[in-house]
């Protein structure tokens, strides 16, 4: 019987000492470092838990050996909850980072900033060039794509005035990887349809504009004469007095637009005589379609434009501009902008 215990109490002792041997090897395992390069994803995709995790581990070489990593979720089981997802193994520096990364869902986030006042042609090179998102537009025509945001055709808007130019809303957007490039440009199309609605439902009486569309070309000209917000509500004065009195609206960026790869950079008499559907130096009223992604101030500026007298303005040399009520006040404000070009210069 004394033989028994002894043997007994040995048999408890070896299974105690080999289960604390085992919880050591264990731990060593959950505090291991991990083999991961900088700017390294890893994809978990649903149902990789267990013996899936661990080949997914081995196969991705962040761990030689992920053999023990079944018995580590049993003795943590807080961290076996892993999420499906891409995750941005940056921070990793052991299993049990890993670990809890995957359990946290939180994914890897990658953006793309849309700037106003640029063309969708810019927007479309930004989301080419955005890593890690998923290309789906390469081979599609912009009306094709006008037609997968599902964006409206006004009445006048014929096929060949399909332009997406001023319906997506500047901003910077955050995505996950494997987000797609249409799905953020949906994204940016919703947003940009609410600002414009209120916008519109908000408007000041008696403007000149006869529908929503018509707001968003004149905000995406604001937006063009000036990066200044301040001036945004004047200078939309300006073409809305214009507008009124059915003056042309005479402005360089809608001519520019027009021109397309023929612009160089500078603008020339012969330029401003030349008729095309947005030379409003030509043409009567609004072009025919946006001619740049708007901010929301500009569309601000439009909806509420400051109550003034103004029909003119040019650049004062500071960045801002110089307004006039008429042509003589304008034509001084040239010739001032010009001796201070001229300063600068040396001529």
């Amino acid at each position: 019987m004394k033989k028994f215990f002894f043997l007994l109490l040995f048999l408890v002792a070896l299974l105690a000492g080999a289960g604390f041997w085992g919880y050591q090897q264990l731990e060593q395992f959950v505090q291991q470092p991990v083999n991961v390069q900088k700017d390294q994803l890893l994809t978990v995709e649903r149902g990789t838990t267990g013996n899936k995790l661990v080949t997914l581990l081995e196969q991705e070489g962040i761990l030689d050996s992920a053999a023990l990593l079944p018995w580590a979720l049993k003795l943590h089981p807080k961290l076996s909850k892993v999420k499906a997802g891409t995750y941005l193994l940056d921070d990793v520096k052991t299993v049990e980072d890993l670990l809890k990364l995957l359990n946290s869902g939180k994914e890897a986030q990658f953006n793309v900033q849309f700037i106003e006042g640029n063309t969708f042609k810019n927007w479309r090179k930004r989301l080419e060039n955005a890593p890690h998102l998923k290309q789906t537009l390469k081979d599609k025509s912009e009306q094709e794509i006008f037609q997968l945001l599902a964006l409206p055709k006004v009445s006048k808007a014929i096929d060949e005035w399909m332009k997406i130019d001023g319906w997506l809303y500047p901003d910077t957007y955050n995505y996950t990887p494997n987000s797609t490039d249409l799905e953020l440009l949906q994204r940016a199309a919703e947003r940009m349809k609410k600002a414009l609605d209120k916008a519109w439902n908000e408007r000041d009486k008696d403007l000149p504009l006869e529908n929503p569309y018509e707001m968003l070309i004149l905000a995406s000209i604001v937006e063009k004469e000036t990066g200044i917000a301040a001036e945004r509500p004047q200078v939309a004065s300006v073409f809305i007095n214009r507008l009124k009195a059915k003056m042309k609206l005479q402005t360089d960026p809608t001519v520019i637009y027009g021109m397309g790869e023929d612009y160089n950079g500078n603008i020339r008499k012969k330029d401003l005589e030349t008729p095309t559907p947005y030379n409003t130096y030509v043409i009567d009223g609004l072009p025919p379609t946006p001619i740049a992604m708007p901010s929301e101030d500009a569309l601000q500026a439009v909806a509420h434009p400051a109550q003034t007298e103004f029909y003119y303005f040019v650049a004062d040399g500071t960045g801002g501009h110089k307004f006039s009520r008429n042509l003589n006040e304008h034509n001084k404000a040239v010739q001032e902008y010009l001796r201070w070009y001229r300063q600068q210069n040396g001529k």
